[in-house]
């Protein structure tokens, strides 16, 4: 969705040559990773931050176009509602402490972002759903007014032809029915991309999709919203219902444009974007004049614009990247991890995600018999409800019957092999450890951004009411996360 459209009204025609053009850019993207070199080379790490801005009372703040245009940095982009930010980080390379670079570079943006909104009394605080959040602070008058903001509105709210329905059941209940998508912007994560060969697609993909469960339930960081105690990491649920076009009254409805996948993978990147493509209705069909099958048979590397616009508007949680700079290479854009509670915490988290998949690449083919699909989809939303306590099918060879464990005792048993994984790819050792003991300490107290949200609001709430409590708990949870502190640290 990083990329800009000029226009808001479409027509059938606009429609059939969007449609059309996804077809051709399937072909080219074909024959473009027919090619024996593409997408190879040192592998590299990127990322983007979601941050909310908040005021001196912890209430959302309407400036983001203000900062933005103040700052006039490319690298800064504006989110769907007025008090959200995004910070795109420089990708690095591996071998090139990635992980240490990204955090310098994130504190400055943060610091620069904070000089800013400091002139409206604001900061950004990174936290998957705003504690203080309330339920008049979502309609259109919180939206950002850009085109690709009002157009992707327009075609999810006519596909849908009736409210979207919020109904999240966890220590308590929420009901609620929305007019618009702006709940979406709710939520805010810390989103990875790690560059893959092509001929490791398949492989490194469906290990990101076994293990997504694991790193859900230890970075869970958003266990309320609009005071109501839901899920560990409520911005699961609240993603996918926020934006949920698909009509009341199908008979068999395709699956949500956020969803988990619908199965393993077994030929490569291409299956996911021709599912993409074919399964789901384009709704914001820009197109532009590049002829993609004629660039890639001439040899050239496409834009792919029509495909890489159509894929911003499925927000699968682990998304394949076409990326056409410098040649080309596919990433794989793993989307789950939320904001906060720390840098530290946030990187901690990559980390973890990153060597988790690399441990079960080499024995993903194996394990695919033993595990089927859906029991890894009920896996990742019971991990995002339940958190360390969720108890996880887990696949073995040596199983004859499905074997549940507790989440945090299948982390404690992966996580000697992280080092060597991670290694492996070629990270460098100083730039891992201190992040993998975080990992460990996390585990070891069972405190999560989540877990200690809840517990210092349950704290707070003996003495105060619930917005004060709430109010409180987001001043303390900001002061540590500003101090870069990992939250098994938080008191």
């Amino acid at each position: 969705m990083g990329l800009e459209i000029d226009q808001t009204e479409f027509n059938q025609e606009d429609f059939a040559r969007f449609s059309s053009r996804l077809r051709d850019n399937l072909k080219a993207l074909e024959v473009v990773l027919a090619r024996p070199d593409f997408g190879e080379g040192d592998l590299s790490f990127g990322a983007e931050l979601e941050l909310y801005i908040i005021d001196n009372e912890g209430r959302p703040l309407h400036v983001n176009q203000e900062i933005r245009n103040q700052l006039n940095d490319p690298q800064l982009t504006l989110e769907l509602n007025r008090y959200n930010l995004e910070y795109n980080f420089s990708p690095c390379l591996l071998k090139n402490h990635c992980f240490a670079t990204t955090q310098r570079e994130a504190q400055s943006a943060i610091d620069k972002i904070n000089a800013c909104a400091a002139q409206w009394d604001g900061k950004v605080i990174p936290i998957g759903i705003l504690p203080t959040l309330q339920q008049s602070d979502t309609g259109y008058h919180a939206m950002t007014p850009l085109d690709r903001f009002k157009a992707l509105t327009h075609a999810l709210t006519e596909i849908r032809g009736g409210p979207f329905t919020i109904a999240i059941e966890g220590e308590e209940t929420l009901q609620l029915a929305m007019d618009d998508v702006t709940l979406e912007g709710a939520n805010t994560s810390f989103q990875i991309h790690l560059r893959v060969p092509p001929h490791e697609f398949s492989d490194f993909y469906n290990a990101v999709q076994l293990i997504t469960p694991l790193v859900v339930a230890l970075s869970a960081n958003s266990p309320t919203l609009f005071g109501h105690r839901l899920w560990q990491e409520t911005r699961i649920p609240l993603f996918k219902q926020s934006i949920d076009s698909r009509p009341k009254d199908l008979l068999h409805p395709i699956p949500a444009r956020v969803n988990f996948g619908t199965n393993w993978i077994r030929d490569g990147a291409l299956e996911l974007f021709a599912e993409a493509a074919l399964l789901y209705r384009p709704i914001l069909p820009h197109c532009s004049k590049e002829d993609s099958i004629a660039v890639a048979n001439r040899g050239g590397t496409p834009e792919l614009h029509e495909l890489r616009l159509h894929q911003g508007s499925i927000w699968w949680w682990n998304r394949p990247v076409y990326d056409p700079v410098n040649g080309g290479h596919l990433r794989i854009e793993l989307r789950a991890l939320p904001a906060g509670p720390s840098l530290i915490d946030m990187l901690a988290n990559a980390a973890l995600a990153i060597g988790l998949a690399k441990t079960m690449q080499s024995e993903i083919r194996a394990l695919l018999p033993a595990i089927p699909f859906n029991y890894c989809t009920a896996n990742f939303y019971r991990a995002a409800q339940k958190g360390l306590d969720a108890e996880l099918f887990w696949p073995s060879l040596q199983q004859s019957q499905p074997e549940y464990f507790p989440a945090f005792q299948i982390l404690e048993k992966l996580l000697p092999r992280l080092p060597d994984s991670l290694l492996g790819m070629g990270f460098i050792e100083e730039d891992i450890v201190p992040l993998l003991q975080i990992i460990e300490e996390r585990l070891a107290l069972r405190q999560t951004g989540a877990q200690w949200q809840l517990k210092k609001l349950a704290e707070l709430r003996a003495d105060m009411h619930k917005r004060d409590a709430l109010t409180e708990m987001l001043k303390q949870y900001s002061n540590n996360s500003a101090a870069n502190k990992p939250v098994a640290r938080w008191t």
